[in-house]
């Protein structure tokens, strides 16, 4: 049986043996999309900087995908007292995908913001 704390490894295991580990960019921190210059609504690429190294990196493509997640903390939680203790918001779901891909012009329509904030066992949630 496969448990969460494997899959990343796995993952990573197929992810080099099929594209091959020289093209596996990790710990890159992408701030802005790049547009086609003969197509204004296709993606040519990404800007980013290493977050471990002064490195900085422009990669080209053609095509673009925005995987980068959603977005916490907008809302303040419904949770008082010391239940709002044991509410887990992801702090890198920082929606900057959403940014990203408004400032290339993409129309920003039928995407799910929906969170389910994790809770322990000893929380208790009333229920009226």
């Amino acid at each position: 049986m496969i448990h969460g704390e494997s899959y990343k490894p796995i993952i990573a295991e197929a992810a080099n043996m099929a594209i091959g580990e020289e093209n596996i960019y990790e710990r890159v921190f992408i701030f802005e999309l790049l547009k086609d210059k003969n197509d204004p609504n296709a993606g040519a690429g990404a800007v980013g900087f290493s977050v471990r190294q002064p490195k900085f990196y422009v990669f080209k493509a053609k095509a673009v995908l925005l995987a980068t997640g959603g977005a916490t903390l907008l809302f303040r939680p419904r949770s008082t007292g010391e239940a709002a203790g044991r509410t887990w918001y992801a702090v890198f779901d920082t929606g900057s995908g959403y940014y990203m891909g408004l400032k290339a012009g993409a129309m920003l329509t039928h995407f799910e913001h929906r969170f389910i904030p994790f809770c322990s066992k000893t929380a208790t949630v009333p229920l009226a």
